[in-house]
């Protein structure tokens, strides 16, 4: 969602894209999907299977929220719901977690993306 931000912002401004604001992008979201990569791994190999959905939901919003130095305001208050979905997810028991995985990447995007398009439709003008 964030690279199709910066290409958008991007092309409504005529800059390049092989540059700076996708670098920057790159660099702050990669550590937390990094640590999420690690963790599933660890969380896995150590039969803690209820807190992998926890840990995604946490540091994919971790990631936003960094991300969002590189983008706009509404990734980081993306990125904070997923922190708090996460955090939710943990606390819940097996049952629910699935449900905090479809509301966070499914519902969360899906509700951002339409007011991420509602924000920018007043700029085509």
């Amino acid at each position: 969602m964030g690279s199709i931000l910066i290409v958008r912002e991007s092309s409504l401004r005529d800059l390049r894209l092989a540059g700076t604001p996708l670098h920057k992008f790159a660099l702050c979201l990669a550590p937390s999907i990094g640590a999420g990569l690690v963790m599933t791994a660890v969380h896995w190999y150590g039969g803690n299977l209820h807190a992998i959905p926890g840990t995604w939901l946490l540091l994919y919003g971790c990631a936003l929220v960094a991300a969002s130095a590189a983008t706009t305001r509404i990734i980081a208050t993306l990125g904070a719901l997923f922190i708090l979905f996460g955090l939710l997810a943990l606390l819940l028991g097996d049952d629910l977690q699935i449900l905090m995985l479809g509301a966070g990447f499914g519902g969360l995007h899906i509700v951002f993306g339409f007011l991420i398009r509602r924000m920018s439709h007043g700029r085509e003008a």
